[in-house]
């Protein structure tokens, strides 16, 4: 019986949204990029993968009207707890329904309805609004490679990010922000689910096999027909000497589809269980020496330069600017030797890289390239190193921030962690980095 309890949540869901002549009822958009990268790579047809992998997304996460979240999650506290249905209800529909849509109005027109950066003004963005769909976000308090945290999801939605158009909304409120921080959370899942039900399929060679990812219309077949399920468990319950052929023919079908549905449902469960563990990877940022000042503005640098700990400033600087032309920090070689950014600039972020030269293009070669962007992949753009000169940082300026993003790097970017060495690169010398890169920008324009 668990098993057909299980497969209660194959039945199809009717999902109504509010619909107008001059607004059509809003939809996400299959992740032809993704599959199409491996008709490239693996030399196969994935048009039947591209659309059974999208069925799953839609089955259990709905549509941007009407999202929901999968049965078993809802069922189990921990998953559940992930996302709220209220939040995701708030954040949903179109952007002049009443008490929903602030995803539409406010994220949408960049990031798009289905949270896969081509929004309406997307193209036009330096860099290009973040695709959701990999997983991975930049700017977070905790290791690269773990999910960032909700406060980090937050702290860039309540203060956008530097340089870029990605702007702070003054007019959202906390639970506005609770309910975006939400609905990002569920793109991501659903996306991510919608890429590792293929990724799955090309590493176990399913589809080379010639088999499916799921199969849509079995499952349509069972939830018409409530009783089919119980009759295949009784035949799985049979010696396979006693079953017929077109039983056993049947049975095989139905236990296929079975564990395609209980792969999907712990790939969402592996993803929601990445989302939980980020609180407990929380990086806590040690305080400085005290006999290092460590700027956090332009205008400690002013005060350091000319106040009682002018000394002890210039020497941190000069650590600094030594460490950061030096071979094992590096951090010349892309941001230049005077850190305009200036140094290496041919290389790409992860969104980049995961459709190129992962599967063997050169993000430079136009012609290789047609085919993906026929499929809605942006024009490669290099991963442009920070002008410190500028002020500018993202994901925060503080100095704590610029901590983390020295020695955890910032994820799906060029931008590694740095390697500590003892007695040539330590921890304390993070401090004296920053405060070289703080004395590189130039003084603020008068206002």
């Amino acid at each position: 019986m668990k098993r057909i309890l299980s497969l209660l949540i194959f039945l199809p869901i009717a999902l109504v949204g509010c619909s107008s002549e001059t607004e059509p009822i809003a939809s996400f958009e299959p992740n032809l990029v993704h599959t199409t990268k491996y008709a490239i790579q693996e030399e196969l047809d994935m048009d039947q993968a591209s659309d059974d992998a999208f069925w799953l997304a839609e089955t259990m996460f709905g549509t941007p009207d009407e999202p929901k979240l999968p049965k078993f999650v809802i069922e189990d506290n921990d998953l559940a707890s992930l996302v709220s249905n209220k939040n995701l209800r708030r954040a949903s529909g179109p952007a002049d329904a009443e008490g929903r849509g602030l995803y539409r109005k406010h994220c949408a027109t960049c990031h798009g309805i289905t949270g896969d950066g081509r929004g309406p003004t997307g193209a036009i963005q330096m860099p290009y609004p973040r695709d959701y769909r990999m997983g991975v976000f930049k700017f977070k308090k905790v290791p690269r490679g773990v999910k960032p945290t909700k406060d980090d999801l937050d702290y860039v939605i309540r203060h956008g990010i530097g340089g870029t158009g990605m702007i702070a909304i003054p007019a959202l409120s906390n639970s506005d922000i609770d309910a975006l921080v939400d609905y990002v959370i569920y793109l991501s899942w659903r996306g991510e689910l919608e890429r590792q039900a293929i990724d799955g399929a090309i590493f176990d060679g399913i589809i080379e096999d010639g088999e499916r990812i799921i199969d849509p219309e079995y499952a349509a077949k069972l939830a018409a027909d409530p009783g089919l399920a119980e009759q295949m468990e009784a035949l799985a319950d049979k010696d396979e000497e006693e079953l017929s052929e077109s039983e056993a023919a049947a049975l095989a079908k139905y236990e296929t589809h079975v564990e395609n549905w209980e792969y999907a449902e712990e790939y969402v469960a592996d993803i929601a269980e990445s989302w939980l563990e980020a609180d407990d990877e929380v990086i806590e940022v040690p305080d400085p020496p005290s006999e290092i000042p460590v700027a956090e503005n332009y205008e400690d640098i002013v005060k350091f330069r000319a106040g009682p700990k002018a000394e002890s400033f210039a020497a941190s600087v000069q650590r600094g600017q030594e460490l950061f032309k030096g071979k094992i920090a590096a951090c010349s070689k892309c941001h230049g030797e005077r850190g305009l950014g200036n140094g290496q600039t041919n290389d790409y972020d992860d969104w980049t890289k995961d459709w190129t030269t992962r599967i063997g293009l050169k993000p430079e070669d136009t012609d290789s390239l047609i085919p993906m962007l026929a499929r809605g992949a942006f024009p490669p753009r290099n991963a442009v190193p920070r002008n410190f000169a500028e002020g500018i940082f993202r994901g925060g300026s503080s100095s704590k921030d610029l901590y983390l993003r020295i020695t955890q790097g910032i994820d799906g970017s060029p931008m590694p962690a740095v390697t500590f060495v003892d007695g040539e690169l330590e921890q304390t010398d993070v401090w004296h980095l920053i405060n070289f890169i703080r004395s590189l920008q130039n003084a603020p324009e008068a206002t």
